[in-house]
């Protein structure tokens, strides 16, 4: 417990030192963000609950606490929220879809040992649950690219007023694209560095590349990866047209004021 707090308190320091009120914000809204998680798990615990729309509710929650109170109420946040939302939505038919076919609901062979002590039967939709976490795994990441393509596009209409809907669109899809790439191999290796050690259990029980593939907490991960990466690919043409059009018509607005 001495080491965790150390480390918190050191984090703080840093975050405080570089981001100074902001990075004091981003310091508190971890905290807040874990929380909305935990009380997640606990709903989602409930006989009647659907684990998909608790955690809808619970991606809504974050990306308007890692929005708009780090980084307050504004264009570029409310069109990152809105198009966080919508990517949200239109990812999640995805993920149910491929984790109903793929089949990698519940636990794979590797995981019974552990948890032979306890009983499987949880009351819980286990299809619904996996969706769940994917979706959960993947909102961190749609934020991040929101808000990193709504804020330069802000920028760019800023010091150039005049510039027309269609070109700051075209400005935002290229600021995504140099984006997408680095963020696609951030994830790619966050996921597999969690599983190192499980695969190198998999190298020392002998597995073929073949039962490696098909495994079920392979095959489970490799659809968390999928999903991400076509989760930051939707958002950044969505993110480039919701906030290149509020800009556009925030700027209509003055003009008529006059």
């Amino acid at each position: 417990m001495t080491v965790q707090f150390i480390l918190a308190v050191i984090l703080f320091i840093l975050m405080t030192a570089v981001g100074g009120k902001k990075g004091a914000r981003s310091f508190v809204a971890l905290f807040l963000n874990f929380t909305v998680l935990i009380l997640s798990i606990i709903i989602m615990n409930n006989p009647g609950a659907n684990p998909v729309i608790v955690t809808l509710f619970a991606s809504a929650l974050i990306s308007s606490i890692t929005l708009f109170y780090i980084s307050r109420w504004g264009t570029k946040t409310i069109t990152a929220f809105l198009a966080t939302i919508v990517t949200t939505c239109i990812l999640l038919v995805f993920i149910l879809l491929f984790t109903d076919q793929a089949m990698i609901q519940g636990f794979g062979e590797e995981e019974i040992e552990e948890l032979a002590p306890y009983s499987l039967y949880v009351g819980v939709d286990f299809v619904k649950i996996g969706a769940a976490m994917i979706l959960m795994s993947t909102i961190g990441a749609i934020i991040d690219l929101t808000i990193a393509i709504s804020s330069p596009m802000q920028e760019i209409k800023y010091h150039n007023p005049d510039i027309d809907r269609l070109s700051l669109f075209a400005s935002g899809m290229s600021i995504g694209r140099d984006i997408l790439g680095t963020s696609a191999n951030t994830l790619f290796f966050a996921f597999f560095g969690g599983y190192m050690g499980l695969l190198l259990w998999f190298k020392d029980l002998k597995y073929s590349l073949g039962e490696i593939v098909n495994s079920k907490v392979f095959s489970s991960e490799m659809i968390f990866i999928g999903s991400s990466a076509m989760g930051m690919a939707l958002a950044i043409p969505i993110t480039a047209a919701l906030t290149a059009y509020f800009l556009d018509k925030k700027k209509e607005g003055r003009d008529r004021s006059f």
